[in-house]
Protein backbone atom coordinates (compact mmCIF):
# COMPACT_ATOMS: atom_id res chain seq x y z
CA UNK A 1 0.00 0.00 0.00
CA UNK A 2 1.26 3.36 -1.05
CA UNK A 3 2.23 5.61 1.83
CA UNK A 4 -0.69 8.50 2.35
CA UNK A 5 2.18 10.84 4.03
CA UNK A 6 3.15 13.35 1.15
CA UNK A 7 6.24 12.24 -1.00
CA UNK A 8 8.38 15.61 -1.65
CA UNK A 9 7.18 15.09 -5.57
CA UNK A 10 3.70 14.43 -5.23
CA UNK A 11 0.75 17.12 -5.44
CA UNK A 12 -2.15 18.38 -3.91
CA UNK A 13 -4.42 16.28 -6.37
CA UNK A 14 -2.45 12.82 -5.74
CA UNK A 15 -3.12 13.62 -1.81
CA UNK A 16 -7.01 14.15 -2.81
CA UNK A 17 -6.98 11.07 -4.48
CA UNK A 18 -4.67 9.05 -2.44
CA UNK A 19 -6.86 10.41 1.16
CA UNK A 20 -10.56 9.37 -0.67
CA UNK A 21 -9.67 5.73 -1.91
CA UNK A 22 -7.89 5.16 1.64
CA UNK A 23 -11.27 6.26 3.84
CA UNK A 24 -13.45 3.86 0.93
CA UNK A 25 -11.27 1.10 2.23
CA UNK A 26 -11.81 1.28 5.78
CA UNK A 27 -15.34 -0.61 6.40
CA UNK A 28 -18.37 1.30 8.12
CA UNK A 29 -18.18 -1.29 11.04
CA UNK A 30 -14.50 -0.33 11.69
CA UNK A 31 -15.67 2.83 11.90
CA UNK A 32 -18.82 2.74 14.03
CA UNK A 33 -16.34 1.31 16.60
CA UNK A 34 -13.55 3.99 16.47
CA UNK A 35 -15.64 6.60 15.88
CA UNK A 36 -14.54 9.76 17.79
CA UNK A 37 -17.47 12.98 18.61
CA UNK A 38 -16.81 16.50 18.62
CA UNK A 39 -19.23 17.64 21.40
CA UNK A 40 -20.17 20.64 24.17
CA UNK A 41 -18.73 19.93 27.27
CA UNK A 42 -20.42 21.37 30.95
CA UNK A 43 -18.94 24.75 32.46
CA UNK A 44 -20.11 26.99 34.77
CA UNK A 45 -19.37 29.72 32.19
CA UNK A 46 -18.12 32.40 35.12
CA UNK A 47 -20.33 34.75 37.19
CA UNK A 48 -23.66 32.62 38.85
CA UNK A 49 -24.23 30.64 35.58
CA UNK A 50 -24.57 26.63 36.70
CA UNK A 51 -22.99 24.16 34.79
CA UNK A 52 -25.43 23.11 32.04
CA UNK A 53 -24.29 19.54 31.89
CA UNK A 54 -25.41 19.56 28.11
CA UNK A 55 -23.56 18.14 25.27
CA UNK A 56 -23.79 18.60 21.61
CA UNK A 57 -25.00 15.94 19.76
CA UNK A 58 -22.55 13.83 18.73
CA UNK A 59 -21.39 13.19 15.43
CA UNK A 60 -23.16 9.90 14.09
CA UNK A 61 -20.49 7.35 12.12
CA UNK A 62 -20.99 7.19 8.31
CA UNK A 63 -22.60 4.23 6.37
CA UNK A 64 -21.09 5.03 3.16
CA UNK A 65 -18.77 7.92 1.50
CA UNK A 66 -20.94 11.16 0.79
CA UNK A 67 -18.59 13.55 0.33
CA UNK A 68 -15.27 14.11 -1.66
CA UNK A 69 -13.05 16.59 -2.42
CA UNK A 70 -13.81 18.30 -5.76
CA UNK A 71 -11.34 19.39 -8.12
CA UNK A 72 -12.88 22.34 -8.56
CA UNK A 73 -15.08 23.61 -5.49
CA UNK A 74 -17.86 25.79 -6.10
CA UNK A 75 -19.72 27.71 -3.56
CA UNK A 76 -23.92 26.88 -3.96
CA UNK A 77 -26.56 27.99 -1.36
CA UNK A 78 -26.68 24.80 0.69
CA UNK A 79 -23.02 23.77 0.74
CA UNK A 80 -21.01 24.91 3.49
CA UNK A 81 -17.59 25.20 2.37
CA UNK A 82 -14.43 25.34 4.50
CA UNK A 83 -11.10 25.52 3.20
CA UNK A 84 -8.41 24.16 4.85
CA UNK A 85 -5.24 25.99 3.88
CA UNK A 86 -1.73 23.65 3.99
CA UNK A 87 1.65 23.93 3.05
CA UNK A 88 1.81 21.16 0.76
CA UNK A 89 4.24 22.03 -1.97
CA UNK A 90 6.43 23.34 0.79
CA UNK A 91 10.22 23.11 0.26
CA UNK A 92 10.79 21.28 3.45
CA UNK A 93 10.28 17.74 3.27
CA UNK A 94 9.03 17.89 6.97
CA UNK A 95 7.26 20.35 6.49
CA UNK A 96 4.83 19.09 3.71
CA UNK A 97 4.73 15.55 5.48
CA UNK A 98 3.04 17.81 8.66
CA UNK A 99 0.50 19.15 5.86
CA UNK A 100 -0.75 15.70 4.49
CA UNK A 101 -1.19 14.41 7.73
CA UNK A 102 -3.31 17.00 8.79
CA UNK A 103 -5.60 16.67 5.28
CA UNK A 104 -5.75 13.05 6.37
CA UNK A 105 -6.80 13.78 9.92
CA UNK A 106 -9.44 16.19 8.61
CA UNK A 107 -10.58 13.84 6.02
CA UNK A 108 -11.61 11.11 8.55
CA UNK A 109 -13.65 13.99 10.65
CA UNK A 110 -15.14 15.22 7.35
CA UNK A 111 -16.01 11.18 6.59
CA UNK A 112 -17.59 10.72 10.09
CA UNK A 113 -19.85 13.97 9.61
CA UNK A 114 -21.39 12.19 7.55
CA UNK A 115 -22.77 15.29 5.85
CA UNK A 116 -23.20 15.58 2.46
CA UNK A 117 -23.60 19.49 2.52
CA UNK A 118 -20.24 19.90 3.73
CA UNK A 119 -17.27 20.18 1.03
CA UNK A 120 -13.56 20.30 2.12
CA UNK A 121 -11.39 22.98 0.00
CA UNK A 122 -8.00 21.89 0.25
CA UNK A 123 -5.37 25.16 -0.59
CA UNK A 124 -2.00 24.48 -0.80
CA UNK A 125 -0.52 27.89 1.03
CA UNK A 126 3.40 27.00 0.13
CA UNK A 127 6.00 28.20 1.49
CA UNK A 128 5.35 32.16 1.46
CA UNK A 129 3.32 34.89 3.23
CA UNK A 130 2.62 36.01 -0.10
CA UNK A 131 1.29 32.52 -1.02
CA UNK A 132 -0.84 32.21 1.86
CA UNK A 133 -2.47 34.99 1.02
CA UNK A 134 -3.29 34.17 -2.51
CA UNK A 135 -4.37 30.94 -1.02
CA UNK A 136 -6.86 32.77 1.27
CA UNK A 137 -8.09 34.80 -1.37
CA UNK A 138 -8.86 31.39 -3.60
CA UNK A 139 -10.66 30.41 -0.63
CA UNK A 140 -12.61 33.14 -0.34
CA UNK A 141 -13.58 33.72 -3.61
CA UNK A 142 -14.94 29.82 -3.77
CA UNK A 143 -17.34 30.40 -0.78
CA UNK A 144 -15.30 29.53 2.28
CA UNK A 145 -17.25 30.33 5.29
CA UNK A 146 -14.16 29.56 7.56
CA UNK A 147 -10.77 28.60 7.18
CA UNK A 148 -8.51 26.22 8.76
CA UNK A 149 -5.17 26.62 8.67
CA UNK A 150 -2.55 28.12 8.02
CA UNK A 151 0.34 26.68 10.30
CA UNK A 152 3.18 28.94 10.32
CA UNK A 153 2.59 32.62 12.24
CA UNK A 154 3.67 34.65 9.34
CA UNK A 155 1.45 32.71 7.19
CA UNK A 156 -1.64 33.63 9.36
CA UNK A 157 -0.54 37.16 9.75
CA UNK A 158 -0.77 37.52 5.88
CA UNK A 159 -4.77 35.69 6.11
CA UNK A 160 -5.76 37.07 8.89
CA UNK A 161 -6.97 40.80 7.46
CA UNK A 162 -8.07 38.90 3.99
CA UNK A 163 -10.64 36.35 6.18
CA UNK A 164 -11.80 39.24 8.23
CA UNK A 165 -13.18 41.81 5.72
CA UNK A 166 -15.66 38.52 5.05
CA UNK A 167 -15.88 38.04 8.22
CA UNK A 168 -14.25 34.71 7.81
CA UNK A 169 -12.73 33.19 10.99
CA UNK A 170 -9.50 31.37 10.86
CA UNK A 171 -8.68 28.21 12.91
CA UNK A 172 -4.84 27.94 12.79
CA UNK A 173 -2.44 25.86 13.64
CA UNK A 174 0.08 27.81 15.18
CA UNK A 175 1.41 28.00 18.71
CA UNK A 176 2.56 31.68 18.13
CA UNK A 177 -0.13 33.60 20.62
CA UNK A 178 0.77 37.41 19.17
CA UNK A 179 -0.78 35.98 15.92
CA UNK A 180 -4.41 35.31 17.79
CA UNK A 181 -7.18 37.29 18.43
CA UNK A 182 -9.91 39.35 16.21
CA UNK A 183 -10.82 36.46 14.18
CA UNK A 184 -7.93 33.89 14.49
CA UNK A 185 -8.53 31.21 16.63
CA UNK A 186 -5.21 28.74 17.74
CA UNK A 187 -5.96 25.16 17.58
CA UNK A 188 -2.26 24.23 19.05
CA UNK A 189 -0.46 22.67 21.66
CA UNK A 190 0.58 25.27 24.06
CA UNK A 191 3.31 25.04 26.73
CA UNK A 192 1.65 27.38 28.87
CA UNK A 193 -1.02 25.25 29.57
CA UNK A 194 1.15 22.07 30.37
CA UNK A 195 3.40 24.04 32.63
CA UNK A 196 0.18 25.67 34.46
CA UNK A 197 -0.96 21.97 34.88
CA UNK A 198 2.35 20.13 36.15
CA UNK A 199 3.12 22.91 38.33
CA UNK A 200 -0.48 23.11 39.70
CA UNK A 201 -0.44 19.02 40.05
CA UNK A 202 3.33 18.76 41.80
CA UNK A 203 2.15 21.46 43.79
CA UNK A 204 -0.89 19.50 44.67
CA UNK A 205 1.51 16.67 45.75
CA UNK A 206 3.40 18.55 48.26
CA UNK A 207 6.36 19.47 45.82
CA UNK A 208 7.01 23.11 46.83
CA UNK A 209 10.28 23.50 45.71
CA UNK A 210 10.73 23.12 41.99
CA UNK A 211 14.61 23.65 39.47
CA UNK A 212 14.55 24.33 36.24
CA UNK A 213 16.34 23.54 33.02
CA UNK A 214 14.74 25.51 29.78
CA UNK A 215 16.37 24.88 26.43
CA UNK A 216 17.94 28.26 24.87
CA UNK A 217 15.21 28.68 22.43
CA UNK A 218 12.23 30.40 21.53
CA UNK A 219 9.89 27.76 23.03
CA UNK A 220 12.27 27.97 25.91
CA UNK A 221 11.89 31.36 26.87
CA UNK A 222 7.98 31.08 26.86
CA UNK A 223 8.00 27.20 29.08
CA UNK A 224 10.29 30.05 31.42
CA UNK A 225 7.65 33.00 31.53
CA UNK A 226 4.96 30.47 32.05
CA UNK A 227 6.92 28.46 35.05
CA UNK A 228 7.62 31.66 36.53
CA UNK A 229 3.47 32.75 36.36
CA UNK A 230 2.80 29.06 37.45
CA UNK A 231 5.09 29.13 40.49
CA UNK A 232 3.49 32.40 41.93
CA UNK A 233 0.49 30.82 41.26
CA UNK A 234 0.65 28.05 43.27
CA UNK A 235 2.92 28.87 46.03
CA UNK A 236 5.79 26.85 44.79
CA UNK A 237 9.52 28.61 45.29
CA UNK A 238 11.91 28.10 42.57
CA UNK A 239 15.15 26.67 43.61
CA UNK A 240 17.26 27.27 40.62
CA UNK A 241 16.97 27.60 36.80
CA UNK A 242 19.58 27.16 34.01
CA UNK A 243 19.34 27.78 30.58
CA UNK A 244 21.30 24.91 27.76
CA UNK A 245 22.22 25.21 24.55
CA UNK A 246 19.87 22.27 22.38
CA UNK A 247 23.33 20.11 21.76
CA UNK A 248 23.87 17.35 23.81
CA UNK A 249 27.39 17.46 24.37
CA UNK A 250 27.03 21.26 25.57
CA UNK A 251 24.15 20.03 28.25
CA UNK A 252 26.04 19.23 31.44
CA UNK A 253 27.29 22.44 32.34
CA UNK A 254 23.67 23.66 33.11
CA UNK A 255 22.86 20.78 34.66
CA UNK A 256 26.07 20.98 37.02
CA UNK A 257 25.09 24.57 37.70
CA UNK A 258 21.93 23.33 39.77
CA UNK A 259 23.21 20.57 40.96
CA UNK A 260 24.46 21.64 44.18
CA UNK A 261 20.40 23.00 45.07
CA UNK A 262 18.15 21.37 47.23
CA UNK A 263 14.78 20.92 45.46
CA UNK A 264 11.74 18.46 45.36
CA UNK A 265 11.50 18.44 41.72
CA UNK A 266 13.01 19.87 37.99
CA UNK A 267 11.42 20.67 34.99
CA UNK A 268 12.72 19.47 32.31
CA UNK A 269 10.56 20.93 29.33
CA UNK A 270 12.91 19.12 26.19
CA UNK A 271 11.84 16.12 23.91
CA UNK A 272 12.64 13.61 21.58
CA UNK A 273 16.53 13.01 21.28
CA UNK A 274 17.37 15.60 23.31
CA UNK A 275 15.33 14.84 26.21
CA UNK A 276 16.89 11.66 25.92
CA UNK A 277 20.48 12.95 26.50
CA UNK A 278 19.40 15.71 28.84
CA UNK A 279 17.62 12.83 31.39
CA UNK A 280 20.99 10.50 32.59
CA UNK A 281 22.94 13.55 32.69
CA UNK A 282 21.08 14.82 35.66
CA UNK A 283 21.85 11.67 37.79
CA UNK A 284 25.17 11.66 36.67
CA UNK A 285 25.51 14.67 38.45
CA UNK A 286 23.95 13.59 41.45
CA UNK A 287 20.15 14.77 40.80
CA UNK A 288 18.68 11.39 41.86
CA UNK A 289 15.04 10.37 40.08
CA UNK A 290 14.41 8.27 43.50
CA UNK A 291 14.10 11.30 45.16
CA UNK A 292 13.72 13.75 43.22
CA UNK A 293 10.41 14.37 40.76
CA UNK A 294 11.14 15.14 37.01
CA UNK A 295 8.66 17.02 35.52
CA UNK A 296 7.92 17.88 31.31
CA UNK A 297 5.76 19.17 29.57
CA UNK A 298 3.87 17.48 26.23
CA UNK A 299 7.02 17.22 24.08
CA UNK A 300 7.46 13.98 26.51
CA UNK A 301 4.48 12.82 24.77
CA UNK A 302 5.80 10.19 22.58
CA UNK A 303 6.77 6.43 22.80
CA UNK A 304 10.56 7.05 22.94
CA UNK A 305 10.18 8.66 26.54
CA UNK A 306 9.58 5.73 28.49
CA UNK A 307 12.65 3.97 26.67
CA UNK A 308 14.73 6.27 28.63
CA UNK A 309 15.22 4.62 32.16
CA UNK A 310 16.06 7.97 34.06
CA UNK A 311 12.53 9.42 32.71
CA UNK A 312 10.59 6.25 34.46
CA UNK A 313 8.32 7.66 37.15
CA UNK A 314 8.83 11.42 35.66
CA UNK A 315 5.09 13.60 35.21
CA UNK A 316 4.38 15.40 31.98
CA UNK A 317 1.20 16.96 31.00
CA UNK A 318 -0.88 16.35 27.95
CA UNK A 319 -4.07 15.02 26.66
CA UNK A 320 -5.16 11.90 28.07
CA UNK A 321 -2.48 8.96 26.01
CA UNK A 322 -6.16 6.69 25.33
CA UNK A 323 -8.01 8.66 23.19
CA UNK A 324 -4.82 10.08 21.12
CA UNK A 325 -3.95 6.31 20.77
CA UNK A 326 -7.49 5.12 19.30
CA UNK A 327 -6.95 8.08 17.03
CA UNK A 328 -3.53 7.50 16.21
CA UNK A 329 -4.42 3.29 15.25
CA UNK A 330 -7.26 4.26 13.25
CA UNK A 331 -5.10 6.65 11.48
CA UNK A 332 -2.83 3.85 11.00
CA UNK A 333 -5.76 1.50 9.72
CA UNK A 334 -7.08 4.10 7.06
CA UNK A 335 -3.37 5.77 5.70
CA UNK A 336 -1.34 2.51 6.57
CA UNK A 337 1.53 5.30 8.06
CA UNK A 338 1.65 6.72 11.39
CA UNK A 339 0.21 10.23 12.32
CA UNK A 340 2.17 12.94 13.58
CA UNK A 341 1.70 14.08 16.99
CA UNK A 342 -0.54 16.85 15.71
CA UNK A 343 -2.15 15.43 13.23
CA UNK A 344 -5.09 15.57 15.51
CA UNK A 345 -5.77 18.78 15.24
CA UNK A 346 -6.22 18.45 11.73
CA UNK A 347 -9.10 16.22 12.90
CA UNK A 348 -10.19 18.51 15.57
CA UNK A 349 -10.73 21.40 13.20
CA UNK A 350 -12.48 19.97 10.90
CA UNK A 351 -14.90 18.09 13.34
CA UNK A 352 -15.43 21.70 14.77
CA UNK A 353 -16.25 23.04 11.43
CA UNK A 354 -18.61 20.15 10.86
CA UNK A 355 -20.24 20.59 14.19
CA UNK A 356 -20.82 24.59 14.04
CA UNK A 357 -22.35 23.74 10.38
CA UNK A 358 -25.45 22.15 11.74
CA UNK A 359 -26.66 26.07 12.59
CA UNK A 360 -27.95 28.18 9.99
CA UNK A 361 -26.07 30.31 8.09
CA UNK A 362 -25.23 33.63 9.26
CA UNK A 363 -25.03 32.21 12.76
CA UNK A 364 -22.69 28.88 12.20
CA UNK A 365 -18.91 30.30 12.81
CA UNK A 366 -19.45 33.67 15.16
CA UNK A 367 -17.69 34.63 17.87
CA UNK A 368 -20.71 33.27 20.09
CA UNK A 369 -20.37 30.10 18.92
CA UNK A 370 -16.72 29.11 18.57
CA UNK A 371 -16.03 30.66 21.94
CA UNK A 372 -18.98 28.69 23.27
CA UNK A 373 -17.65 28.60 27.20
CA UNK A 374 -19.05 24.94 27.52
CA UNK A 375 -16.01 24.00 25.19
CA UNK A 376 -15.68 21.37 22.76
CA UNK A 377 -14.73 17.11 23.06
CA UNK A 378 -12.30 16.21 20.68
CA UNK A 379 -9.67 13.54 19.96
CA UNK A 380 -7.03 15.34 22.69
CA UNK A 381 -10.30 16.05 25.42
CA UNK A 382 -12.24 18.96 25.83
CA UNK A 383 -11.04 22.21 24.35
CA UNK A 384 -12.47 26.07 24.19
CA UNK A 385 -11.58 29.35 22.71
CA UNK A 386 -11.48 32.16 24.74
CA UNK A 387 -12.05 35.69 23.52
CA UNK A 388 -8.22 36.75 22.48
CA UNK A 389 -8.00 33.65 20.18
CA UNK A 390 -6.17 31.61 22.44
CA UNK A 391 -6.75 27.78 23.90
CA UNK A 392 -7.65 26.34 26.91
CA UNK A 393 -7.21 22.69 27.15
CA UNK A 394 -8.29 19.86 29.44
CA UNK A 395 -5.27 18.02 30.41
CA UNK A 396 -4.31 15.13 31.93
CA UNK A 397 -0.84 14.26 33.76
CA UNK A 398 1.12 11.28 33.17
CA UNK A 399 4.03 9.52 34.59
CA UNK A 400 6.58 7.53 32.60
CA UNK A 401 6.92 3.62 33.65
CA UNK A 402 9.32 1.06 32.36
CA UNK A 403 7.75 1.13 28.61
CA UNK A 404 4.55 3.24 28.75
CA UNK A 405 2.60 6.02 30.14
CA UNK A 406 -0.09 5.64 32.98
CA UNK A 407 -2.69 8.75 33.63
CA UNK A 408 -1.77 9.96 37.60
CA UNK A 409 -4.67 12.89 37.53
CA UNK A 410 -7.00 12.60 34.60
CA UNK A 411 -7.68 15.51 32.40
CA UNK A 412 -11.42 16.93 33.40
CA UNK A 413 -14.70 16.47 31.46
CA UNK A 414 -15.77 19.94 31.68
CA UNK A 415 -14.79 23.08 32.26
CA UNK A 416 -16.43 23.73 35.51
CA UNK A 417 -13.98 25.40 38.50
CA UNK A 418 -13.93 22.43 40.49
CA UNK A 419 -12.93 20.22 37.49
CA UNK A 420 -9.76 22.35 37.78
Amino acid sequence: MTDAILAPEASLSSVRSHTAKALKRMTAAAFAALAFTLAGCATSGGGNTTATNEVRPPVAPPTSIHTQIPDTPTGTDTKVQVAILLPFSHSQKDTRTLAASLLNAAQLALFDANNPNIELIPIDTKGTPGDAAAAANSALAQGAEIILGPVFAEQVTAVAPLARLRNVPVIAFSTDTSVAGNGVYLLSFAPEEEVRRIVSYAASQGLTNIAALFPASPYGNRVSLAFNAATVANGVSVAATAIYPQRPEEMNPAVESIAGTNFQAVLLPEGGQLLRALGPILPFNNIDPRTVRFLGTGLWDEAATAKEPALVGGWFAAPEPTSRQTFADRYRTVYDSRAPRVASLGYDAMALATVLAREPAGSRYTLTSITDPNGFLGVDGIFRFKADGTLERGLAVVEVTNGGFTVVSPAPRTFEPSAF
